[in-house]
């Protein structure tokens, strides 16, 4: 089982930064809503050792409030790779990384309101177009 740091939202890129020398890469940044905890949202940094071969994770717990006022800071310029997922993070979660190059949505639509992996989220969605159905459903272009 990897170490794991539990850190402040402010503590995290400082402490990434510190630990670039001896962590080679960034494996993932990933999301999670612990809802009805708080603070609700986690962010989950997964970094690996290839010399030693060894695992670290660094975890960080923010409010709503906290993740929309951008209070995580972006890693990109410490590890390249966690560019496309801090913008996953912030696609489904809504995480906002201060001094990201590039935050925007990357898989919803750049109009789509809300964060689907919240727990809080309405499951559902809109209707599937089979071919049994295609008379009953409307179509989206009408």
């Amino acid at each position: 089982m990897p170490e794991t740091l539990e850190l402040a939202p402010g503590e995290v890129r400082e402490a990434v930064a510190s630990l670039r020398a001896d962590w080679d890469m960034l494996l993932s940044v990933h999301g999670c809503d612990y809802l009805p905890a708080e603070p609700r949202l986690g962010v989950h940094y997964e970094l690996i050792s290839m010399t030693r071969l060894e695992r670290l994770h660094v975890k960080t717990r923010l409010t709503i409030e906290q993740a929309e006022a951008g209070e995580l800071h972006s890693v990109v310029d410490i590890y390249p790779s966690a560019n496309a997922h801090e913008r996953e993070v912030f696609d489904f979660f809504g995480v906002r990384f201060t001094g990201h190059p590039d935050l925007k949505r990357i898989l919803m639509p750049d109009d789509y309101v809300g964060y689907p992996q919240r727990r809080d989220f309405p499951v559902g969605g809109e209707p599937v177009l089979f071919t049994f159905n295609e008379h009953e459903t409307p179509r989206w272009y009408e």
